[in-house]
């Protein structure tokens, strides 16, 4: 990733599986950030890829992994693949039967997740002399407790992130942002690695993963 730490840091955010804990639910939860500075490399010729789909007779208005075809997913990978040395990848992998009760409601599970993987990525930011992280997730699930959910964050990450670091978290629809898209992506590549031992597409982007952190990896039960 080419870094430039008089610019701001742009993570960009996604999740993969979802937050019913009962036996109909996914096994896993993933959270997963690129981030990088401007201008994006990959912004340009993505973009550029969507133009050309539309001109084809796609009528896509954004790229998302799990509803694309597959025509239109390999040559999205073909794209982030030539671009693995201008992007970092970071993910949190939960494997949910490990999550507590205490954890589970979503706007406690959300947030806590969130904190300990940003904390991670900021950290890092800040080592390498970023002076500004801006973090844009998609915008937040479940509409009814979204409230709560922001509520969490709030309350949450203050707590969890560095001391003196300066973020902020925007929530815009992934409709309106390429990186988002991005995210979703490599997200969707990770989940698909740990839910279903497919690393097709992973293996493309490998390089660029700096870390897949495993949060309940000792088999234990977390309570915190």
């Amino acid at each position: 990733m080419s870094e430039n730490s008089a610019a701001p840091l742009y993570v960009f955010l996604d999740e993969g599986g979802n937050f019913d804990f009962s036996a109909n639910g996914t096994k896993y939860v993933t959270l997963t950030c690129a981030s990088g500075t401007r201008p994006f490399p990959w912004f340009g010729p993505l973009a550029g890829l969507r133009y050309n789909l539309l001109e084809a007779g796609w009528d896509l208005e954004r790229f998302h992994a799990s509803e694309d075809h597959w025509k239109v997913r390999q040559q999205v990978f073909d794209v982030i693949s030539t671009h693995v040395e201008d992007l970092r990848v970071d993910s949190l992998v939960v494997e949910k039967r490990k999550t507590a009760p205490v954890l589970q409601p979503i706007e406690v599970f959300y947030p806590r997740m969130l904190g300990y993987l940003l904390r991670y990525v900021i950290e890092s930011g800040i080592r390498k002399g970023f002076q500004q992280v801006l973090v844009i997730t998609d915008t937040l699930p479940h509409r009814k407790k979204r409230k709560a959910i922001r509520k969490g964050i709030q309350l949450t990450l203050p707590s969890m992130l560095p001391d003196g670091a300066s973020y902020e978290i925007l929530h815009h629809t992934s409709q309106s942002c390429i990186g988002l898209q991005l995210a979703d992506y490599c997200n969707w590549a990770i989940y698909r690695k740990w839910n279903d031992g497919d690393e097709t597409n992973y293996s493309r982007l490998r390089s660029a993963v700096a870390s897949e952190f495993d949060i309940f990896r000792s088999g234990k039960t977390y309570y915190y």
